[in-house]
C-alpha cells in the first residue's frame, strides 16, 4: 500500500513539473517566451507603436585593413509609427554620416505589404525597388514584438532548430518561414525571452553567412516586454544597433501617415520574391549610398544598364552602374580591373568582353582593393580561371574569401575556388605580355590598405577607385589626402598618365589634378 501511494505521488509530482529542455516540444517553447513577454492577450491586444530611438552603423566590408575593425558610419535618429496590425512603417531617418564622406542626410520610408516609397528631405517622393520593399518587410517582422505569435501562426509550420551558437554560448531554438523567410529562434534558457532572431543571407564577400538581430534591454511597454536595444551582427560582427529612447504603446496614428501618392501608385514595385540581396540593400543603406533598382546587379542608375565604352584600342570601361570595371585587350588574354557589386554583373561583363574579344579568355582580375562593393563579384573570376593580382597585405585574405561557401549565391553554381592563384603586389607588377604593358602599382593612401593603381602604358591610361572618381564631379579647390595618394603614386611609379578612368565616374585627364596638386 505505501508502494502505491508513494509511486502515485510521484506520478502526479512528475505530471506537475514542466518537461525536462530536452523534451520541449517547438510550440512549448515559442509559448513560454510570449509568456516571458506577457502572454499572448497582451501582445495580440498591441496594434500600434510609436518608437524614437538612436542607431549607429560599422561596415566590415569597408575597413581600411581587409579583416581588420569594421569602419564607423555615423550616428542616426530614428522616429517611427508602426502599425503593427497592417504591416506598415513610416521611418525618419535623420543621419550623421562619418564614412564615406563627412556629411548630414535625412529622409523618410514608408513601407507597406504591397509598396514601399521614400521622402527626400526636399519632401519629393520616390518609389522604392522591389528588393528595397522585400527587405524592408524581413527587417520589419525580425524586429516586431509580436513575432513569436507569427511562428505560431506559421502555415509551413514550427518547428525545432536543434542547438544553435550564439557568442560563447549554445542554445536551443525554433524555425518558422514566413513570407519565404526562413526565421530561427534562439531562445534564453534562464529568461525564455529570444536572445536571437536570425537568418541566412548571402553576401557577397563572405558568401553563406548568418544575420541575426540580438535583442536586450527588455522593458515593459504597454504590459508588453520589448527589447530596448537591438543589436545586428553578420557572422557574429556587428554591423548596426539600434536603442530604443521613448516607446508608444497603442498611439492614435493620423490617418494620412501611410497614405500613398497617385503618382507613386503608378510607378510602385511590388516586394521581390526570391534571390533578393538582403545584405546588399541593407549595408548600402547603413553606409548611405544604396540607389533604387530592380536590375539584378543591384544598384545601377543608367536606364539603359551596364555597357562597354571604349577609352583606348583595346580597352572597354565598363559603365552604367555606380561601380565600373576596365577590360584591357592582351596578346593572348584579356586583364580585368575590378569585380564590383554581384557576381550578376561579372557575369555581364566577362561575357561582353568575350563578345568584344572572342578567343581571349580573361587570364588576370586585379582588383584595386577589398571593399565589399569592389570586390563583390570576385568569384565569378576565379570560377573562369583567373589569377587574382591584390595588394600587400590582402592576398590572405581573399584566399579565405574564395574558401568560404556560396550556396546561396544566385548567380553561380557552388565549387570549390581554393586553388585560384594569387599575386600579392608589394611595389609594382607588370603583367607578362608581348603585345603591351599592364601594372598594378601599390599606393600609400588613406582609404584601404594595399590599394593598387593600374597603368596601361601605350595608351598612357590610369584606372583609379574611390581616391579619385574621373568625371564624377569638377576636381574641388585644394587637393585632398586621397588625391594626393593618385599624384604621389604617378610620381613614384615614374609614369606619365594623359588619362584616368575610374572605378566610379568616367574618365578625366589627369594634367587638372597634377596642377592642383602642384605639379
Amino acid at each position: 500500500m505505501k508502494y502505491l501511494l508513494w509511486t502515485s505521488a510521484a506520478l502526479l509530482l512528475a505530471i506537475s513539473q514542466p518537461p525536462p529542455a530536452q523534451a520541449q516540444s517547438a510550440r512549448d517553447m515559442v509559448n513560454q517566451a510570449i509568456a516571458a513577454q506577457g502572454g499572448a492577450d497582451a501582445l495580440r491586444a498591441l496594434k500600434t507603436l510609436s518608437i524614437k530611438a538612436d542607431a549607429t552603423h560599422t561596415e566590415p566590408g569597408q575597413s581600411k585593413t581587409a579583416g581588420g575593425e569594421p569602419r564607423f558610419l555615423g550616428n542616426t535618429t530614428l522616429t517611427i509609427v508602426w502599425d503593427l496590425a497592417n504591416d506598415m512603417a513610416r521611418t525618419t531617418w535623420d543621419r550623421d554620416m562619418k564614412y564615406p564622406a563627412v556629411e548630414k542626410i535625412k529622409y523618410t520610408d514608408v513601407v507597406t505589404p504591397s509598396l514601399g516609397y521614400v521622402i527626400d528631405d526636399k519632401g519629393a517622393s520616390k518609389p522604392m525597388s522591389g528588393i528595397r520593399v522585400a527587405t524592408a518587410l524581413r527587417e520589419l517582422e525580425r524586429a516586431s514584438p509580436t513575432l513569436l505569435l507569427e511562428a505560431l501562426d506559421a502555415k509551413s509550420g514550427l518547428k525545432a532548430a536543434g542547438n544553435q551558437k550564439l557568442g560563447g554560448k549554445t542554445l536551443r531554438a525554433v524555425s518558422f518561414t514566413e513570407r519565404g523567410t526562413n526565421f530561427v529562434v534562439l531562445i534564453d534558457p534562464q529568461t525564455k525571452l529570444p536572445a536571437a532572431i536570425r537568418t541566412r543571407d548571402d553576401d557577397n564577400i563572405d558568401g553563406d553567412s548568418t544575420y541575426d538581430l540580438v535583442p536586450s534591454d527588455w522593458k515593459a511597454v504597454g504590459g508588453v516586454k520589448m527589447a530596448h536595444t537591438l543589436t545586428y551582427q553578420v557572422n557574429g560582427v556587428e554591423v548596426g544597433k539600434t536603442v530604443y529612447k521613448e516607446v508608444t504603446a497603442n498611439p492614435t496614428i493620423a490617418a494620412d501617415t501611410f497614405a500613398v501618392p497617385d503618382a507613386i501608385k503608378s510607378a510602385a514595385k511590388a516586394p521581390a520574391t526570391g534571390n533578393v540581396p538582403y545584405q546588399w540593400v541593407l549595408r548600402r543603406q547603413f553606409i548611405g549610398t544604396y540607389l533604387d533598382s530592380d536590375n539584378p546587379s543591384f544598384d545601377t542608375r543608367a536606364t539603359d544598364g551596364l555597357r562597354l565604352v571604349e577609352v583606348a584600342p583595346g580597352v572597354q570601361h565598363v559603365v552604367g552602374g555606380t561601380h565600373n570595371s576596365l577590360i584591357v585587350e592582351l596578346g593572348e588574354a584579356l586583364v580585368v580591373f575590378d569585380a564590383p557589386v554581384s557576381d550578376w554583373q561579372s557575369n555581364w561583363t566577362i561575357a561582353a568582353a568575350q563578345a568584344k574579344y572572342p578567343g581571349k579568355p580573361i587570364k588576370y582580375l586585379i582588383l584595386t582593393h577589398h571593399h565589399m562593393d569592389h570586390a563583390g563579384g570576385l568569384r565569378a573570376y576565379a570560377a573562369a580561371g583567373a589569377t587574382f593580382v591584390v595588394g600587400k597585405g590582402n592576398a590572405d585574405h581573399f584566399r579565405k574569401v574564395l574558401a568560404m561557401p556560396f550556396t546561396r549565391n544566385p548567380d553561380l553554381t557552388p565549387r570549390d575556388l581554393s586553388k585560384t592563384a594569387m599575386v600579392e603586389v608589394a611595389d609594382h607588377y607588370t603583367i607578362p605580355d608581348g603585345k603591351r604593358q599592364v601594372t598594378a602599382y601599390l599606393a600609400e593612401n588613406p582609404h584601404a590598405s594595399g590599394m593598387l593603381i593600374g597603368y596601361i602604358a601605350d595608351a598612357q591610361l590610369g584606372f583609379v577607385t574611390d581616391l579619385w572618381s574621373p568625371g564624377a564631379a569638377p576636381l574641388p579647390d585644394k587637393i585632398t589626402p586621397a588625391l594626393a595618394a593618385v599624384v604621389n603614386t604617378v610620381k613614384k611609379a615614374n609614369i606619365v598618365p594623359l588619362k584616368f578612368a575610374g572605378g566610379h565616374g568616367a574618365t578625366g585627364d589627369y594634367a587638372p589634378l597634377a596642377a592642383l596638386a602642384g605639379n
